[in-house]
């Protein structure tokens, strides 16, 4: 951040820019600021509303850095230059230094680190005296700050050397024991050891649940192993050289190391295996990993180790607003289930008054199409579409689920392969049908031919013809290395994993922080030109899912082999 005055390219330190989300639009995101928060991917509540809950774990520091609540449980108030007030969460340090504190770039624009040992860092008079890893708007030309420079800073706007801070920086209302508390909080952040990171190598985990479908498990491990080796030949890989010196100094061309966490028995064993697996091998990571039927123990032990769980190929992910270390590429089934929910409601309000819709959903009971089917009923029924549902018993056949279906209503499925060849053996029962891409098979759904003229899928993808060249790359890439393509789908977005991975790490240089790495995933995400199978990929700050939206797609041409679109792309 530049200190007031300063041209573009100007820098300064400054512990908190309350609400700028964005550093390219700051007047406009610090008067939204004041009246919302983020509060989860899609979602705000009023600021007042965000301020009164308690953290729920850490220090007080920690709470007002990432909450804006003081130590009284009353919310951080502060003036931002201009005379807007910010309060509550839409205060909070965090919102534009972010949860690691290493701040971020937008831009021109750089939100500098505050984490203790960038603020106490001697004056150098040279770039390459500085003993700390690269981080975008660090500075290294001014006089280190202490304990109380830093409080002046916070209340007053002033630096380490008595000039003013850009007009951006917010004054706290902060009392001793609330700035003790925040000073101590932004030492802690430095006394954080890099897990899983050594002078040599990088440790990172995959993770795999029992029930995770056999075939797609071997064509994620075969992607994974073969990026990992031709990381270990190729250190920096395709990735552009970097320019800077002092960048250069500190990147080290460590290699990276494979820990695969086969998880065995019940869900409520997985967190013992868990943590023993951790404490066996420490890891800075995970990266993809596969799941079946239940990934939420997964999800949870990286939450609570503060562990970045990095793109899993599972199809029913968690939902959680304030979850902060997995990400995904799309919500799975429940984003089918928002792209089937827009379609019916919007053809149920063409049909002529007094003409309801009925909506029918058969999946197989404890499979992910109950998921899908709970979340699209909820949907429906809040426009006042009724829902009936039939859960296949194991054995059941799936002719038995037809009967009784009045053709003029709507069917869902929420089928497998298996399930889906074997319509072959009945008619259509309904004209109006709507299926589960995903579960289905995508582009090699066995759907009988006297079905695909009735049935449309879900297809949270873009189409073949529009991701051909995102995904000519690693197809190419496979077949050099002589990996079988047995999974297409989840071995493309395991390649992209471990690109992702390694760009952003490449940018990270050494600054080996966790929450870091989950940022600048977030930061370098929307700028990525190959996104596989997805037509574009965003991570903002609060959000855990990368790909918003889907198609509707039916079955054209003379056989009804080809996927075309029947609509536009939807964001539910």
């Amino acid at each position: 951040m530049k200190r007031a005055g300063s041209g573009p390219g100007g820098r300064a330190w400054a512990p908190s820019l309350a609400a700028r989300w964005f550093a390219p639009c700051a007047p406009l995101a610090l008067s939204l600021a004041a009246l919302i928060v983020p509060v989860g991917e899609g979602r705000c509540a009023p600021a007042a509303q965000q301020a009164t809950h308690q953290a729920t774990a850490g220090s007080a520091g920690e709470a007002l850095y990432q909450q804006g609540i003081l130590s009284s449980g009353e919310p951080l108030e502060a003036m931002h230059d201009g005379g807007v007030h910010l309060q509550g969460a839409a205060a909070a340090c965090m919102n534009c230094h972010r949860r690691s504190g290493l701040g971020s770039k937008e831009g021109n624009s750089s939100i500098p680190p505050i984490t203790w040992r960038y603020l106490v860092e001697p004056r150098a008079q040279n770039p390459e005296e500085v003993d700390l890893p690269y981080v975008p708007g660090m500075r290294a030309e001014r006089e280190p700050y202490t304990d109380a420079t830093i409080a002046r800073a916070i209340r007053e706007g002033i630096d380490s050397e008595g000039k003013p801070l850009s007009s951006l920086m917010p004054q706290y209302a902060l009392n001793d024991t609330d700035m003790q508390a925040l000073i101590g909080y932004l030492k802690h952040l430095d006394r954080r050891r890099p897990p899983g990171i050594t002078d040599t190598v990088l440790h990172f985990a995959t993770i795999i649940t029992p029930d995770a479908d056999p075939v797609k498990r071997a064509g994620m491990l075969d992607v994974l192993t073969h990026y990992f080796a031709d990381k270990n030949v190729f250190p920096l890989g395709a990735v552009p050289p970097l320019r800077s010196s002092r960048k250069m100094m500190f990147m080290v061309n460590r290699r990276w190391e494979l820990h695969v966490w086969e998880l065995k028995g019940p869900p409520d064993t997985w967190r013992e295996q868990l943590t023993r697996f951790l404490a066996q091998q420490p890891v800075f990571a995970v990266v993809s990993g596969i799941g079946g039927k239940n990934w939420a123990p997964v999800h949870d032990f990286c939450e609570q180790e503060a562990l970045p769980c990095l793109f899993p190929n599972v199809e029913v992910p968690v939902e959680a607003d304030h979850d902060f270390y997995s990400v995904y590429f799309s919500k799975g089934v429940l984003l089918e289930s928002g792209l089937i929910a827009a379609r019916i409601v919007e053809e149920a309000g063409a049909k002529e008054a007094g003409a309801p819709t009925h909506v029918w959903q058969v999946y197989r009971a404890g499979d992910n199409g109950e998921r899908g089917a709970q979340a699209l009923a909820t949907a429906l029924k809040a426009h006042g579409i009724a829902v009936s549902e039939h859960a296949l018993a194991p054995g059941e056949s799936v002719a038995h689920a037809m009967q009784g279906i009045p053709r003029p209503d709507v069917l869902v499925l929420w089928l497998r392969p298996p399930d889906v060849a074997a319509l072959a053996r009945i008619p259509p029962a309904t004209h109006t049908v709507f299926m589960s891409g995903l579960m289905g098979g995508l582009d090699s759904i066995p759907l009988p031919a006297n079905w695909r003229d009735v049935t449309r899928l879900a297809y949270p993808f873009d189409l073949p013809e529009g991701r051909r060249v995102r995904v000519d790359y690693a197809f190419g890439w496979f077949s050099i290395r002589q990996i079988p393509m047995v999974a297409p789908q989840v071995q493309a977005d395991t390649y992209l994993a471990c690109g992702l991975l390694a760009e952003t790490l490449s940018h990270m240089v050494d600054a080996f922080v966790r929450d870091y790495l989950v940022e600048r995933i977030q930061d370098m995400l929307e700028r990525r030109i190959l996104t596989g199978y997805y037509p574009r990929l965003t991570l903002a700050p609060g959000q855990t899912f990368a790909s918003k939206g889907g198609y509707i797609v039916r079955f054209a041409g003379p056989d009804h082999i080809k996927l075309v679109a029947d609509g536009d792309w939807i964001v539910p």
